[in-house]
This record gives structure tokens, sequence and C-alpha cells, in this order.
């Protein structure tokens, strides 16, 4: 299949080729004639599938064919969950709408309004925002939505973690009951399903794109048994080897400046972005990630939402995330499109518990790479009696002493390998 079988408007099929696209993702596929028949659609596919185009093609097709008969009006509107999400977003609708006449604008905060004031007043077709930055320029009546045609909630999960529920409520008191809703997540638990019901229409049709495993596939992944203390170290070595760009992901905005200190003291040039940062300071470090200027950028997981980065090779979770889903969302930003990647995770004796998730999620046991210059250090931190995992009453099982899980294989327990399928050396280039 190709993009000319959709029935997607030659200016944008244009606009698509001088971008290199020819063959639509499965959720385009799918979404695509969907969307251009009129439905609602709740969408759920993988990090890294193509979401963006699936539901910005069909828009700009619907706002070709119905234009504006005044001045232009904001006719759809997409609301992301972080500014480098809406930026990447807003970025894609220009490259589809290209020579179109169609006018795309960003808005977020933590910049200055004025200049974002401004593209508004020069009239806009296609708006994405954050939703807090969207609410106050709406209340000083710099934004009017009377109009709006289409509404797309992207990244809704992320959305809600990030407290914005309350924000989306107000949101949907404000836009016309008339409209095409879309509503796209990477994961849809109950609270995500039941807001998707007060957004969408009741004959909504509903796109999930499904895979045997919810991560990358071209993506190999390993993770060493490192002592807190000695995670920097670790960096520091794997960086080494390691040739092109390296996205190190923290759990927390300290942590990842501590990071960033750690790695400039050794001559590694390095940068963070995280909530605490302006905006000016994140899309200046983001442009020197790309541009190959800077080598390692260190972030949290709310402010990697949407960062898309080509040819990206490593991920590196330096702290495994509390929620397993997030672990996917962060290894899909390696081996996107037909690219290869490797995913590396360090893991300490109180982030076991974050690790068995990770695995239960994906259905995989992670390789161990188990030789390693700070195996021992990791040996002695999980062997402390706070660190040993108590044996279950009855089982006999000696504590400190992890038992395989059936769908692992029962090998080595030494040097913390505790039944783990083991990946041989592996240190230089991350056992990849």
């Amino acid at each position: 299949m190709t993009f000319d079988s959709l029935g997607i408007d030659s200016r944008i099929l244009t606009a698509l080729k001088n971008q290199g696209y020819t063959t639509p993702t499965p959720i385009q596929q799918q979404s695509i004639p969907v969307l251009l028949d009129g439905f609602d659609l709740l969408g759920t596919a993988q990090t890294g599938t193509g979401k963006t185009a699936a539901f910005t093609i069909p828009i700009i097709q619907h706002l070709l064919n119905n234009p504006s008969s005044k001045r232009r009006e904001i006719k759809a509107l997409v609301v992301t969950p972080t500014r480098e999400l809406a930026l990447q977003v807003a970025e894609n609708a220009k490259r589809y709408s290209a020579g179109t006449g169609l006018r795309t604008a960003v808005i977020f905060g933590g910049v200055g309004q004025s200049p974002q004031v401004d593209q508004l007043k020069n009239g806009v077709d296609y708006l994405v925002a954050t939703p807090g930055r969207l609410l106050d320029l709406h209340n000083q009546g710099y934004i009017d939505l009377r109009h709006l045609t289409h509404f797309v909630l992207d990244e809704a999960d992320q959305m809600l973690d990030m407290g914005f529920i309350h924000d989306i409520r107000k949101l949907l008191k404000i836009i016309p009951q008339r409209r095409q809703s879309l509503f796209f997540s990477a994961t849809m638990p109950k609270d995500i399903i039941e807001l998707s019901s007060q957004i969408l229409k009741s004959n909504y049709k509903q796109v999930r794109i499904a895979v045997e495993k919810p991560t990358a596939e071209r993506v190999s992944q390993a993770v060493y048994y490192v002592a807190k203390n000695d995670k920097p170290a670790l960096l520091l070595e794997l960086l080494k080897d390691m040739e092109g760009s390296v996205l190190v992901f923290g759990r927390t905005k300290h942590g990842c400046d501590k990071v960033v200190r750690i790695l400039n003291q050794k001559g590694v040039k390095a940068s963070a972005i995280h909530g605490n940062k302006s905006q000016n300071a994140r899309q200046n470090a983001l442009n020197a990630f790309k541009d190959g200027s800077l080598k390692v950028l260190i972030a949290t997981d709310i402010a990697a939402r949407g960062i898309d980065i080509s040819g990206l090779e490593y991920v590196i979770n330096y702290e495994l995330p509390n929620i397993a889903e997030t672990y996917v969302h962060r290894i899909g930003r390696t081996g996107r499109a037909d690219a290869s990647g490797a995913s590396i995770s360090f893991c300490a004796a109180d982030e076991r518990a974050y690790l068995k998730d990770i695995e239960k999620l994906i259905k995989l046991s992670i390789p161990l790479i188990e030789v390693h210059p700070f195996s021992e250090g990791a040996n002695a931190e999980w062997a402390k009696p706070e660190n040993r995992i108590p044996a279950k009453q009855g089982q006999g099982q000696r504590q400190g002493q992890r038992k395989p899980s059936s769908n692992r294989p029962a090998g080595n327990n030494s040097k913390g390998g505790n039944g783990r399928r083991k990946s041989g050396n592996g240190f230089a280039r991350g056992g990849k």
C-alpha cells in the first residue's frame, strides 16, 4: 500500500513525497481512511509508529476541502502534554501542509507570550498547544475556539500523569460539541478509557496496533547490575565505546543535573532537559543533540516525550522507571523507522522490583551483562541484609537468592545472575 491509494489530496501527496514518505505505517493505513470519512477515533499504538501523520494528514485534507469563508479561524486544535512534543507535532504539520497555504502555529508555556500572540493575531488554521498556555491565552481573549472542527488529544496517558485532567475538562467546556475528535494514547488504563468516553462520539472507531512484543524489535536490550554509587563510573566507561549520540534517562530533575556535572567534569559534553530548565535552554540542548555537537543528553521522562532523533543509536536507563510502560516509551526513542538501536539499563538493588515489572510487561527476560568492572560492587550491595529478597514461607528458598521464573531459564546464580539469562561479557558497546 502507498499513500496514493488512501485518497489523499494531491497537494498533500506532493508534500509527503518531498519528505521521502512512500509507504504508510500500519496506524496510518488504518486511521487515515476512517478519519477522512469523518469518524471520531480512539488510537493506540507503540511509540514511534507514525501517529502524528496518522491524524495530521486527514485533518489537513478536511481543512483544504472546507476553507474558511472569512478570515483565518482556528479549525484544528492538537493538545499535547509537553513543549517538545508540541514543537514536533507543529513541525510535522507544517511539512505535511507545505504548499497548501494553511498556517500552523504552536504555543506553550515557559517563554514570553508576545511572539505567540502575534502568530494568533495573524490568523491560524492548525494550532498545537500545551494545556496551560492554551487556557491562559484563551482567558485573555487571544484564542477563539468557536469555529473549531477538529480536536486531537495526543499522548493522553502522559497528559493524565502530568496532572492536566482538570485543564482538559475545562477545555472540553469551551470547544464546540460538533467536532471530529481524535484521542491518541500509547497505553489504555481505566482512567484513560473513561476520559475518552467524555471526548468521543458514541459511533467512534478504534485503531489498535498490537505487537507481540511492546518494545521495538530492532532495539537490542541489556541490563547491568550495578551499585548505585558506581553508576556514574559505569556510564563513563560505556560512553568510551559509544559513537554518536546517547540519550540517558533519569527519574528526577536533580538527578539529571548531577549526572551532567559529573560527565562535564570528566570531559564529556552533556546537557540536561527537564521541567526546571527554560524553554530556550531545553531547545538549545535538543538542537545541539540533533546536530551532533552534543554527545550526551540527560532527560527526565516528561521532558523526553516527543523527542524524535533520527538515527539515535543508544538509550541508557541510568535509573529504571518506576512505571513499566515508561520503559517502553524510553527505548522507543531509538530503533525508529528502519534503524537499529540499543537500550542499556542500570539496575541497583533498590530497583529490582522495577526490573521485574518491566520484564513482565514486555514478556522478556532482558539479557544480563554479568562481567563488567563494577560487578563486585553490585554483588556487595545486593548482599546487604536490607537488600536481600526475603524467602516466601514454606518455600525453603535461601535469603537473597532470586528464584528463576517460569519464563526465564535457570542459569548460574553467581555474580548476580540469579537465574537470569547471561549475555557474556558484552561490556564494550553495551553488549550490542
